[in-house]
């Protein structure tokens, strides 16, 4: 059995991006943990929020239910509060995520790395996929946690396939999905000036999650507040959700170029 760490900056990031890694990994007897940098505290407020329960308390309780259907053993908080998008005011806040100390948000989350003696931690590409600030962050605390941590752990980046996104879309538009998103292009630049995700090209894996699709629905279910993320991802058919969300990507920094459609984890058992 390895361990196997996945450091989200919020809850539900989780859920449409690693969830069928995490099930997998699960199932097959590894132990897998979650990190969240954040609260989520700018997300969608949800209309049934009980009276002096915040947001965050909310989203905590629907990370604990992804989490038990992703088979994830333990949900750590890194403490910081939620950014919000590239250019809002939140990301100069105190206490924000996306201006916290480099060493100190690393040490948090090396006391995790060395807890778990992780064999592996999942994080995010360099620019978080698309641009969000507290995803690029994710990314350096990452890269500055496996240099701090008592025993390096093996770093795998989480992207989005450009090119496939590119594909799925334009299957979206044929089968007359997708009203009021005419405008989408995966190759305009996101906030921070860059398209979002990867190219193929720039990608090492590429992982089938074909066969945990329906706990990756699941999984989302559970973050059901956000309705304009989440909401628009369930309200997917089927076929148009598996094309979307049936293979997760992973960038393996200083691994030879070339994307292979294989388990990254096969030789974890130990």
């Amino acid at each position: 059995m390895a361990t196997i760490v996945f450091l989200h900056a919020h809850p539900d990031d989780e859920a449409s991006g690693t969830s069928g890694t995490m099930t997998r990994l699960a199932r097959e007897g590894h132990r897998v943990v979650v990190v969240y940098g954040t609260g989520g505290e700018l997300g969608t407020a949800p209309e049934d929020l009980p009276d002096g329960l915040s947001v965050a308390e909310f989203r905590r309780g629907e990370a604990e239910a992804s989490a038990a259907v992703t088979g994830t053993e333990r949900i750590v908080w890194l403490g910081y509060h939620d950014s919000g998008m590239h250019g809002w005011e939140h990301n100069d806040h105190d206490g924000a995520f996306h201006g916290a100390d480099l060493d100190e948000a690393a040490g948090r989350l090396v006391e995790v790395l060395d807890e778990e003696d992780a064999d592996v931690l999942v994080a995010y590409d360099w620019h978080g996929s698309y641009g969000h600030p507290d995803h690029v962050k994710v990314h350096r605390v990452a890269h500055r946690a496996v240099d701090l941590a008592t025993r390096r752990p093996r770093l795998l980046e989480w992207t989005m396939n450009r090119d496939a996104m590119r594909a799925a879309y334009r299957a979206q538009r044929a089968a007359g999905e997708g009203e009021g998103d005419e405008g989408w292009d995966p190759d305009q630049p996101m906030g921070d000036g860059e398209p979002v995700g990867t190219p193929a090209v720039g990608i090492h894996w590429r992982v089938d999650v074909s066969a945990d699709l329906e706990s990756k629905r699941a999984a989302l279910a559970c973050h059901a507040s956000q309705t304009s993320d989440v909401g628009m991802m369930l309200r997917m058919p089927p076929e148009l959700f598996a094309q979307w969300f049936g293979a997760e990507f992973y960038i393996e920094p200083g691994r030879e170029p070339g994307m292979v459609d294989a388990w990254p984890f096969a030789d974890l058992d130990r």
